[in-house]
């Protein structure tokens, strides 16, 4: 009996894309469907090949452009619509703004369904090119090829890459010769390490194999002038580590700027090097940021914000939203609960403006860094907590430690579990500060605290500009 074939999918032709989605693509309607498209923007008059076709929508991709919309503006970088980051280049960044102003709108409108004020403008970033603080590439011998380089059908004699993963192959690197995201230095270092290890001989990272010397790098940058990097290695014979002791020693003496040079030797199936051990090559285990009269230790295995401007802005929406109008003189400073805390950068900043503030973060090692930001700030009016959220924070610890006044949360993406939900609506506070990257998930969590809290401010803020990434804040009052 013969096989199926494959179902041919239709070219959709002169489509007009009408309004940003969700995952930084754009959608259209045909025939009542919804077409989901990526790389392209409202206003533009496209062909487009289905990918993918289910009953209530489809996935689409550009194939021919009849018109180009006003709102369009030329990418910067070359490998966009490859890299799997920044597909909103094409878009002009006051109509990136508008799209995530409307997304955080929908979700907490159409989610969480609850009573809202009249939203605060989005703060957008100053920069929207070289705002990162830190970036990460990783090494591979199977180098991703592009759709013109596979239709040329060429055989490279070279496939080693140092770059970016591609999306849904987790073995492949895509070759990144320039990353506008942060200061030129990733570039000019990165491209040095490609160089020096293709005329050295070192061997790139095989992922299935689970062999290779070189296995991904991190850059860190600060705002007090001080520059990390690290790499990370799987260092297997004697030669190996000779060929790693030359590459730290050609970095340090290329790179002066770098005032902490660090590496790893992981031998585990994966890169994260959280509980590996960190090597100095030169200077210090670390680098400082600064944020108003405050210092902030940040080690590599440290959560920072990576878009240090911004962070600013953020926090500065969360402080006053926590405080208002009060002095910070006044006598009566309220009892503070961090939750989600991390390395305490939220806790230490209003810690002038609190009697206490509690932290709590899953994460012992952030808790670590959090006592020592405390401890060289000079602020003694902070208490960190490890371990589970919905563990810790129960009615026995409020007991203990006394009823907040004012809780901030920022949780992951995933949002708070109910029962971490259930005890903030027992500790019952004046207000809650929520700082979210997922509207979507706050909104929900909205809805849960609406029995006893209104919103009654709303202020989105910029973190990432072209991509569909946004951080919200949302003040909520006891009823």
């Amino acid at each position: 009996m013969a096989r199926n074939k494959k179902k041919q999918l239709p070219v959709l032709e002169q489509v007009t894309i009408t309004a940003c989605a969700a995952e930084g693509k754009a959608l259209a309607r045909v025939d009542d469907k919804v077409v989901f498209v990526p790389f392209v923007v409202p206003g533009d008059v496209v062909d487009l090949q289905v990918k993918k076709k289910k009953n209530s929508y489809m996935e689409a991709v550009a194939i021919h452009f009849h018109e180009k919309s006003p709102l369009r503006t030329e990418p910067r970088c070359r490998h966009y619509g490859v890299c799997g980051g920044c597909k909103w280049q094409c878009l002009q960044y006051e109509e990136q703004l508008k799209a995530k102003q409307q997304q955080v709108y929908d979700n907490l409108a159409r989610i969480g369904k609850v009573e809202l004020p009249e939203f605060q403008p989005i703060l957008g970033s100053k920069k929207i090119y070289g705002y990162r603080n830190k970036l990460e590439f990783g090494f591979s011998n199977k180098r991703w090829l592009t759709d013109d380089e596979v239709k040329q059908d060429v055989k490279y004699d070279v496939m080693d890459s140092v770059g970016f993963h591609i999306t849904g192959a987790f073995d492949k690197i895509l070759d990144i010769t320039e990353c506008h995201l942060m200061d030129d230095i990733n570039n000019q270092i990165r491209n040095d390490i490609r160089q020096y290890a293709l005329e050295n001989g070192l061997e790139f990272y095989d992922l299935r194999q689970n062999r290779g010397l070189l296995r991904s790098l991190m850059i860190r940058t600060s705002n007090t002038g001080e520059l990390m990097f690290l790499v990370q290695f799987r260092i297997d014979t004697p030669e190996e580590r000779e060929q790693a002791d030359r590459l730290m020693q050609h970095l340090s003496e290329t790179f002066p700027q770098i005032t902490s040079l660090l590496y790893v030797d992981n031998h585990k199936a994966n890169d994260t090097f959280g509980d590996q051990e960190i090597h100095v090559v030169k200077g210090k285990d670390h680098i400082y940021e600064q944020m108003e009269e405050l210092r902030f230790k940040v080690g590599p295995k440290s959560f920072y914000q990576t878009n240090t401007e911004q962070a600013y802005e953020l926090y500065k929406v969360a402080r006053d939203f926590a405080f208002g109008d009060k002095d910070e003189t006044a006598s009566e400073k309220p009892l503070v609960y961090d939750l989600y805390t991390g390395t305490g950068t939220i806790a230490n900043f209003v810690a002038k403006q609190a009697r206490q503030v509690i932290g709590i973060e899953y994460v012992p090692e952030a808790i670590e860094d959090a006592k020592v930001n405390s401890d060289i700030n000079g602020i003694t009016n902070t208490l960190f907590f490890a371990g589970d959220m919905k563990d810790i924070l129960n009615r026995d610890f409020i007991e203990e430690h006394g009823r907040p006044d004012v809780i901030i949360t920022d949780p992951p993406r995933a949002g708070m579990h109910q029962d971490v939900i259930d005890t903030i609506l027992f500790a019952a506070p004046q207000r809650i500060v929520y700082v979210s990257c997922n509207p979507a998930t706050q909104a929900r969590d909205l809805q849960l605290l609406d029995s006893d809290y209104k919103v009654v401010k709303v202020q989105p803020v910029d973190m990432f500009p072209h991509t569909q990434h946004v951080e919200n804040v949302v003040l909520l009052e006891r009823r």
